[in-house]
Formats: structure tokens, C-alpha cells, sequence
């Protein structure tokens, strides 16, 4: 595979998750543990007939329990924080700050081995979090009754970026070990919603479609085409891409009519994806710089 073409599939994943808010809200009132479950069960029922179809099943042996865990763990942490956060604060903020990590994931880099943060990483930690906070101060007293959503929200946000920084470091890793990841964490999520939630099914067509519609694509065949992209595919780009996640999610909400369009919500959009973009080209400009100066 070519390094354009894994990054063209790569691209996918974030178009996918552009509409995971959306498809997330119309599950209601599916409850998150349940949802989870629901959602991973499909994504891993695909990826394992494309591993059955593809690599075969054998090539799982080759993939350590520790790698497992991690993954399991990963998905199952962030989507949980998630579709908790939306099923409390079903808004357009809440996925706006949801939506941080791809600024969490430059700055989480800066900490391994190699690298370092630069001033336009500071930068543009601060544009970003001054859309974070914009969004809290435009809500005004409607703030107080989101602000356990918005903090989860943060919270996913945070997990997937550790996640992501992490997942870097098992590039010889293969990707059909995500199959592994969603049926882990369909079967984690099952236990642990008979144990704490009342179960809820999905409410009519709309309702089984959201479901649906997750599990194939924003918590399905996205992790493994993002998988492909991050290990085969060009990574500056990907992650220079991701950043436009918050504004394409807020967008299909805005499109779909579940949020109303304001001047508020377009410009905390614009300061978190131009502070996050910042964080992306000083990175991409630090690269070359350390090579000139080491030869």
C-alpha cells in the first residue's frame, strides 16, 4: 500500500467521526453503556469478517495481550465518557469540546522521546481553549445545568488523545488487532450495563438507523481506516486534517437542525481549529529545522 493511498483512507476516519455527535444524539434514549455495546458489537462483527476474508484469524495470535488491554481500554474509556457527555448535554458545545483532542494529541507529543513544545504549541493551546471558553460563557446560565456534560466531554477528549499519542508507538501492531478492540469492548460494555443501567432499545427507525449508522462507520470502520492512515499514511497531514472534526461536526448539527447557527458557535469553531492548526505547524516546521541543525 502506498503512503497517499493510506492516507486518502486514513482522511475517511475523520469524515466518519465528523458525524458522531449527530448519529450519537439521534440514539436516544439508549443509554451509553448500552450504546456501546450496540455500536462495538457491529464494528467488530466487520472487522472481523474483513480479517476472516483478509490476513485470517491466525494473525491475531501474533498480537500481545498488553496491546489488547490498551486498546480495549482506549475505546472503551473514551466512547463510555462520550456518549455519557451527549446523553447529558446533547448540544453542539459539547462535541465542540469534545472535539479538542486533536490539539491534545500535538501537545501530548511534545512529551515523548525526541520532542519538544515550541512557542506556537503554547500558542495555540490558548486560541483553543479561548473557543473552549467561549463556549461556556455564550451558554450563560444554561452553562450550570451542562457543566457535568461539558467535563466528560473534556475528559474523552483528553483519553482519546492519550490514546492516540500512545497508539503511535505500535506502528508494527497489525490493524486487524482492532477487531479485537471493538469485540472486548462490546463485551465489557454488555457486562457492565446489565450490572449499572436500565436497558433502553432504540426508538423507532430513526433511532435502530443512529445505531446503526455508528457501528458501521464513526465507532466501526472508522478506528481501522484511522489505524491504517496513522501507521502507513502521512501523519502531519492526518493530523493537520483531524482539526476540522469540530467545525464539519458542528456544521451536521447545524444541518440536521438540531442546533440553531450563531456567531458564537462559528467563531469558538474557528479559535479551536485555527489555535489546534497552530500547534500542527510548529511541529511540522520543528522537524526540519532539528535536521538542519544536527547535520
Amino acid at each position: 500500500m502506498t503512503k497517499t493511498k493510506a492516507t486518502l483512507i486514513g482522511l475517511t476516519a475523520i469524515a466518519m467521526w465528523a458525524l458522531l455527535a449527530l448519529f450519537t444524539i439521534g440514539s436516544a434514549p439508549v443509554p451509553p453503556l448500552l450504546l456501546n455495546a450496540l455500536c462495538f458489537g457491529i464494528g467488530g462483527a466487520i472487522g472481523l469478517i474483513w480479517t476472516i476474508t483478509g490476513a485470517g484469524l491466525g494473525v491475531l495470535k501474533t498480537v500481545s495481550w498488553k496491546v489488547y488491554a490498551f486498546g480495549t481500554l482506549g475505546l472503551f474509556g473514551y466512547h463510555l465518557l462520550y456518549f455519557t457527555a451527549f446523553r447529558i448535554s446533547p448540544t453542539a458545545e459539547t462535541g465542540l469540546i469534545a472535539y479538542l483532542w486533536p490539539l491534545f494529541i500535538v501537545l501530548l507529543s511534545g512529551l515523548l522521546p525526541g520532542e519538544r513544545l515550541g512557542p506556537l504549541h503554547i500558542l495555540g493551546a490558548l486560541v483553543a481553549f479561548a473557543g473552549a471558553a467561549l463556549i461556556v460563557l455564550a451558554r450563560g446560565d444554561e452553562a450550570q445545568g451542562s457543566a457535568l456534560g461539558l467535563t466528560l466531554a473534556f475528559l474523552c477528549a483528553v483519553t482519546w488523545a492519550v490514546y492516540s499519542v500512545l497508539s503511535r508507538r505500535l506502528g508494527t501492531v497489525p490493524t486487524e488487532s482492532v477487531t479485537v478492540f471493538c469485540l472486548a469492548t462490546a463485551l465489557l460494555s454488555t457486562f457492565a450495563h446489565m450490572a449499572l443501567e436500565t436497558t433502553v432499545w432504540p426508538q423507532g427507525a430513526l433511532g435502530w438507523a443512529s445505531v446503526a449508522a455508528l457501528g458501521i462507520g464513526p465507532v466501526g470502520a472508522a478506528f481501522f481506516t484511522w489505524d491504517i492512515g496513522m501507521k502507513k499514511g502521512d501523519i502531519q497531514l492526518l493530523g493537520v486534517a483531524s482539526y476540522a472534526a469540530p467545525l464539519l461536526s458542528t456544521l451536521a448539527l447545524v444541518a440536521a437542525g438540531i442546533t440553531q447557527p450563531s456567531s458564537a458557535i462559528l467563531l469558538a469553531a474557528v479559535l479551536i481549529t485555527a489555535g489546534a492548526a497552530l500547534a500542527a505547524k510548529a511541529s511540522s516546521t520543528k522537524g526540519p529545522a532539528a535536521s538542519a541543525k544536527k547535520g
